[in-house]
């Protein structure tokens, strides 16, 4: 099969150390393959457009090629895009529409507030989603009602697949992660559905990713096999880390590819700096 991975960045902030490995290590596994980069956007309140210039600044000044999605000049270049999310939204529509006719989603009316009360702790290291309750699973639900909507996992159905990095995993259902939304109460898809619906359209052989999403493949899988979609590879790389043993935020401002670009570390010296930590 031709290979065909993917860069999928969300212009929230400036790309730091932690994205520049993963990135380094998806471009590498694309040799001879094709490279997607798809801009993740969906987050409106957040996004902005100057991130997304500076992101296509500094993926083309660390040496990343890519053959499709957005290009340096404004445009495109591929048969799949768009290659923005926040202009993909007929294809979201389309996925949440059959999951709900399926009966393989519900609507759920908590707040916020009721969910930082009655979830448990999301585990150390994971996507920080918590472990929802399920208190809207068989709650009768009014037309007109705001609500978000969630998958219904399979309690106790254990996800295993093999990482092409990590190896084995297993994950769960109902005890390592919960139901998850794919629909917010505004109408945004959430990750999870985005990211399956756009893995498949744009026909992605492997997904490369940090290992804080493993959680995250355990749940796209069940989504994946409830649409009836193909199912990538995965490749989930170590996270970079700060002095404190964090896993690197777009707030980490020191570490961004950005402001050591500007301090005069050259390309490859911010690759090293990527990959040996």
């Amino acid at each position: 099969m031709f290979y065909r991975g993917r860069l999928a960045p969300s212009p929230t902030g400036y790309l730091h150390l932690g994205h520049a490995r993963t990135f380094l290590v998806a471009a590498e596994r694309a040799t001879g393959g094709t490279l997607v980069l798809r801009n993740d956007d969906l987050d409106t309140q957040r996004c902005q457009p100057h991130f997304v210039q500076a992101m296509l600044q500094d993926l083309d000044w660390l040496g990343i090629r890519w053959q499709e999605g957005p290009q340096t000049d404004g445009g495109e270049s591929g048969e799949f895009g768009p290659y923005a999310q926040s202009l993909r939204g007929p294809r979201y529509r389309d996925a949440f529409e059959r999951l709900r006719s399926m009966g393989a989603i519900y609507p759920c009316v908590c707040s916020r507030r009721d969910l930082q009360s009655a979830s448990r702790a999301p585990h150390a290291g994971d996507d920080e989603e918590p472990i929802y309750p399920g208190t809207c699973r068989d709650r009768s639900f009014r037309e007109g009602d705001q609500a978000a909507w969630r998958f219904r996992v399979p309690d106790g159905e254990a996800i295993r697949f093999t990482d092409n990095l990590s190896g084995p995993q297993e994950f769960v259902a109902g005890q390592d992660f919960s139901d998850f939304a794919v629909l917010r109460r505004d109408g945004v898809p959430s990750y999870q559905l985005a990211c399956v619906v756009d893995d498949a359209a744009m026909r992605i052989t492997e997904v490369v990713r940090g290992s804080d999403l493993l959680r995250s493949t355990a749940r796209q899988i069940l989504l994946i096999r409830a649409l009836g979609l193909p199912q990538p590879a995965y490749a989930h790389t170590p996270l970079v880390v700060n002095e404190r043993g964090e896993r690197l935020a777009k707030r980490d401002d020191a570490r961004s590819i950005r402001t050591l670009r500007e301090a005069g570390l050259t390309p490859a010296e911010v690759r090293a700096m990527a990959m040996q930590q």
